[in-house]
């Protein structure tokens, strides 16, 4: 009953497990709050944002309290912005002055990050932008904040890409070197060309030979998707596949990464915030494709959460508290087991369950269809009440009304009762012969 997935070279078997990781954006990008691409979007010069790195200055900064917040939610990993494509970095790096420790902070803001998120045993993810708009030898592309002024453009056919690949690799090296075992490398990101700019790939970033170096340095890591040679992990962003994500016809391993609202940096005025419902749906939508989920949160400049992020994650955590076991080590119901409208299905290999994510909660009935003689026991997941359950046909013929219901021989009913939990996605819990 399980299914053939693309294998990795990175060790995925965590991965699969966890399904649930915290994304973390932060940078210089969080004193502008109005979204982390602000200075492409404003065509700002090195020099006019530098006026961030001049206040960088995370005085609340309080990583156990980071580390509590997302193990409290049920996330089971995180990956944060080492540096983003404004080139700042948040650790003490040997390549730069464009760092933490140079700004009001006065020090390295990753490792104590690391640090409180390894004592909740949670897994090690870096962020790590392909693209630096701070660099000297960084060349002009089409994301580029300075990709219409003419004298940069021009300027541009001077400097050396080749130092800044090597500037490239020596980072991933100092993070791969000096923070220990490092679980998950996400980089960000290939682009073609666009109006009349040269876009940046593989062989711009030194893919291949990068990749090679990262597995001499941590073998078991998982590689996103985004050097443009495949990797361990595909990655859509910002929503969610209609099926179980495949690449040349195979199931592969698979995240989507997604925001509270419509930035991944901290955005004061942005007010399309997404319910706890929702993100809870979004969650089982996922786990039921066979994917994992990566949530991100877009801390202030003051090194804090936002109050709107922290009701989610808490919100959140109350589901995962009583309905853990639906997510983890879950993965897509086998295909003969038919999902009944206004659900999902996740279902655990280990474990043979399967689990029934009620979306709207129906009058007193579910049908089950493929169900039917493949199901010992049920219960709601979240009191372990439970639920009982006739099958289509019963010993002395054809039950009164099966028909009418529309059920056959293959269907199971499930008899629920008439109020629906009090819990903001009810989960029926199935133990499977």
């Amino acid at each position: 009953m399980t299914f053939e997935i693309q294998p990795t070279t990175g060790n995925s078997e965590w991965f699969t497990q966890d399904r649930f990781g915290l994304f973390i954006h932060w940078g210089l990008y969080s004193l502008g709050a109005r979204h982390e691409w602000l200075q492409s979007r404003e065509r700002l010069s090195p020099e006019k944002y530098g006026k961030y790195f001049k206040r960088f200055d995370p005085d609340l900064y309080d990583p156990e309290l980071w580390a509590q917040l997302a193990g409290d939610a049920g996330m089971k990993y995180f990956v944060v912005t080492t540096k983003h494509h404004e080139g700042f970095c948040l650790w003490d790096s040997k390549l730069t002055d464009y760092k933490a420790p140079n700004s009001p902070a006065g020090r390295d803001v990753l490792r104590p990050m690391v640090d409180a998120f390894r004592r909740r045993d949670m897994k090690v993810g870096f962020y790590h932008s392909l693209i630096d708009w701070h660099h000297p030898h960084y060349t002009v592309d089409p994301k580029h904040p300075l990709r219409f002024d003419p004298e940069f453009i021009e300027a541009s056919k001077q400097r050396d890409f080749a130092q800044y690949r090597d500037y490239l690799f020596g980072q991933t090296r100092e993070l791969l070197t000096e923070f220990g075992p490092v679980d998950l490398m996400f980089y960000d990101f290939s682009f073609p060309e666009e109006n009349g700019l040269a876009g940046k790939g593989k062989d711009d970033w030194g893919s291949a030979e990068l990749v090679r170096m990262i597995r001499e340095l941590q073998p078991n890591i998982l590689l996103n998707d985004r050097l443009q040679i495949g990797g361990d992990i595909t990655t859509p962003e910002q929503y969610i596949p209609t099926r179980w994500v495949e690449v040349n016809g195979k199931r592969v391993v698979w995240e989507t990464c997604h925001t509270f609202s419509g930035s991944w940096g901290y955005h004061r005025e942005e007010e399309t915030w997404k319910s706890v419902e929702v993100l809870i749906k979004m969650l089982i939508d996922v786990v039921s494709k066979g994917g994992n989920l990566l949530l991100n949160v877009g801390p202030t400049g003051r090194g804090e959460f936002d109050e709107r992020a922290i009701d989610r994650l808490k919100g959140i955590g109350e589901w995962m508290k009583r309905h853990s076991r639906s997510i983890y080590g879950c993965t897509q119901a086998p295909d003969s087991f038919e999902c009944p409208r206004d659900c999902r299905l996740t279902y655990n290999p280990q474990t043979n369950r399967m689990y029934l994510h009620v979306y709207s909660w129906p009058f007193k009935n579910i049908h089950l269809r493929g169900f039917a003689g493949r199901v010992e026991y049920a219960q709601l997941l979240n009191d372990a009440s439970e639920i009982r359950f006739k099958e289509g046909f019963v010993q002395s013929g054809i039950e009164e009304g099966a028909y009418r219901e529309g059920r056959d021989e293959s269907t199971l009913t499930l008899s629920l009762p008439v109020k629906q939990p009090n819990v903001t996605v009810p989960v029926i819990e199935l133990f499977l012969k």
